[in-house]
């Protein structure tokens, strides 16, 4: 059970020992509401923004430890490739093999015997396979890292024999009329042709994201700031290269805005939804054994993400850093295909895409617990520590891989446009955090100097000298305080 959750209402020890486990409800039941003495396992009240869960702690085989029967089958395994089957002479099938079958085994330890992580549905054991795969990812990428590049980029080869070779980058821009009128067949062929799968791939990419962030501004703000990378680097990568109805009609308003749009009706609906959890067996009916089999693959318990940039520096700085990362990411996902010779339909493209989906959701809500709630959850999460090392190490290869792309200076008014952007959120910053609290307070000070002297020649006036004796040594004490 994680530290941060409560206790089912009258439940026993099994499932929800694995789970998010709610605190128990005074009557009457508050399907939304939390309880007011309602705390996290001695680690205070419970967040406003969390919503309450109700499970009547049914322990199954689904959820029972099976950490003997998987050391069992494993064994079973490797004692019949050791004595049953004969080992081929062939020295680089037998590598690959063995590199197969350790990543296996480490798989099959991770997903028995790590930590837990803040998700736990469908399943606890499938957030801990993703933890073990994001070690196995980051493990690849410091062995790509310490290769030459020519090595490297022949390395692929035995992940596919077809890699290895260069290959063109497609130019998205060239003729950008919406209506060509000098085609006579189909003069909206412009449209057609920038309709490929990477449409649905950018909506269905936006509204997962926007089940991570939570939060509408901060998504705009991403999808914003890439589509000026892209202008910004087109330079670099020509198939940043896109016509301008592409970047800011399909991509930010059609594309983008409405997978954020979809993302933020889902948020809503569950933030609104009761979470209650039955054991299947306690269901009577069969619709209902069926709808509970559905909401497996549901959330648990729901957190409403409140990132608050402007309550503080420290929640400020915490909330850029996240942009940028997340910018960082997007922007290693072209440059690795480029300096790895990847084509953008390659499986492997699409792999890295279906991990970062599944391990983003857990990084965002161990970064979100970080900083909400610092006194409880002292030390960043695993798997946000993961996120953010492969994010790195991604981007060192990228660098050392083709370091005369990236060193290809921007067009002059590309620079002054990001030095000026620059300049604006770091004189923002200074203002919003020093300037304005430093104001602030000094306006406090002088109100509070003002109605002491008013209160003192109230006091005179009115023949009061004791209180005009009182408020003397309280003005030496308020002056000893300034100096």
């Amino acid at each position: 059970m994680r530290r941060g959750e409560r206790r089912a209402h009258g439940g026993n020890v099994g499932k929800a020992a694995l789970e998010e486990q709610p605190a128990p409800p005074p009557p009457p039941a508050q399907p939304n509401g939390g309880a007011p003495g309602a705390e996290r396992d001695g680690a205070g009240p419970r967040r406003s923004t969390e919503s309450e869960v109700y499970d009547d702690g049914t322990n199954t085989f689904f959820w029972r430890a099976h950490t003997l029967t998987v050391l069992f089958i494993l064994t079973c395994a490797l004692g019949y490739v050791t004595l049953l089957e004969e080992t081929p002479q062939d020295t680089a099938y037998n590598t690959k093999r063995g590199i197969v079958a350790s990543i296996l085994v480490f798989l099959c330890f991770g997903v028995t015997q790590a930590k837990d992580g803040p998700f736990s549905r469908p399943h606890p054991a499938y957030w801990r396979f993703w933890l073990c795969v994001s070690v196995v990812y980051e493990l690849f990428l410091i062995f790509i890292l310490f290769q030459t590049v020519q090595d490297g980029r022949q390395f692929m080869k035995y992940i596919d024999p077809h890699l290895g070779v260069p290959l063109p980058e497609r130019d998205y821009g060239g003729n950008c009329l919406i209506y060509d009128p000098g085609n006579g067949t189909d003069p909206f062929h412009n449209i057609w042709d920038k309709l490929d799968g990477f449409v649905p791939a950018h909506f269905f990419g936006w509204y997962l994201k926007t089940l991570m962030i939570r939060d509408w501004w901060m998504c705009m703000i991403i999808s914003v700031m890439f589509e000026f990378l892209e202008y910004s680097l087109e330079h670099q990568l020509p198939n940043f290269s896109e016509c301008w109805w592409d970047h800011w009609i399909m991509d930010v308003i059609l594309c983008n805005g409405l997978g954020i749009y979809c993302g933020m009706k889902t948020l809503s609906w569950l933030s609104l939804k009761t979470y209650k959890w039955q054991g299947l067996w306690n269901i009577p009916t069969y619709k209902g054994k069926m709808k509970r089999i559905v909401f497996q693959f549901t959330p648990y318990s729901w957190v409403k993400f409140e990132w608050k940039p402007a309550s503080s520096l420290r929640r400020w700085l915490a909330v850029c850093g996240i942009i940028f990362v997340f910018l960082l990411a997007e922007l290693n996902t072209f440059y690795l295909k480029f300096v790895l010779w990847m084509p953008p339909e390659h499986y492997l493209v699409l792999l890295r895409l279906v991990f970062f989906v599944n391990v983003g959701g857990v990084a965002m809500r161990e970064i979100y617990d970080f900083m909400d709630d610092p006194k409880f959850h002292k030390k960043l999460g695993q798997q946000a520590w993961l996120v953010a090392a492969i994010t790195a190490t991604e981007f060192l290869i990228v660098v050392k891989y083709d370091p005369y792309t990236l060193t290809l200076s921007l067009p002059f008014y590309i620079t002054q446009c990001w030095i000026l952007g620059i300049i604006l959120v770091l004189t923002w910053t200074a203002w919003r955090f020093f300037i304005r609290d430093i104001t602030l307070r000094y306006k406090e000070i002088r109100r509070q100097k003002q109605e002491h002297r008013y209160e003192k020649d109230k006091c005179l006036s009115n023949g009061d000298g004791h209180s005009a004796l009182l408020d003397e040594p309280n003005g030496s004490k308020l002056r000893e305080r300034k100096l």
